[in-house]
């Protein structure tokens, strides 16, 4: 485990109760002198902000490519990243992006489109 940098400096590893995490399992962790902790039964919602990402980028973008290890996923990731959090509008901050795009606004009132990975993701102003 020291060697191939699965915990790095690690001190715990927080897991759920799920039947994968086994006795055998934890020892493994433990002998690299992480503690294991598991999480409290029955909480769903105990991480819920990360759960919603993680789910709208599986959802809109993750599900929708055909990705080829770290190298293809990097790059898709990083403009679903930039999309979440300035051009997506988020119902929880009064329908507003997060960290809004400054742009020069445009009076001729024409409709404008920002693709991203190949129009998979795209934004209208």
């Amino acid at each position: 485990m020291e060697r191939c940098g699965a915990l790095g400096d690690s001190c715990y590893l927080l897991h759920d109760r799920d039947t994968k995490c086994t006795a055998s399992f934890l020892a493994i962790i433990e002998s690299a002198h992480a503690k294991t902790l598991p999480l409290p039964t029955r909480s769903p919602n105990l991480n819920l902000h990360s759960e919603r990402w993680a789910t709208s980028v599986r959802e809109e973008c993750l599900s929708k490519l055909i990705l080829f290890g770290q190298r293809s996923l990097r790059p898709a990731m990083r403009e679903s990243v930039a999309h979440y959090y300035t051009e997506q509008n988020h119902k929880g901050k009064s329908n507003v992006p997060l960290f809004p795009h400054v742009m020069e606004t445009r009076c001729d009132g024409a409709m404008h489109c920002r693709e991203r990975l190949g129009g998979l993701l795209r934004w209208y102003h």
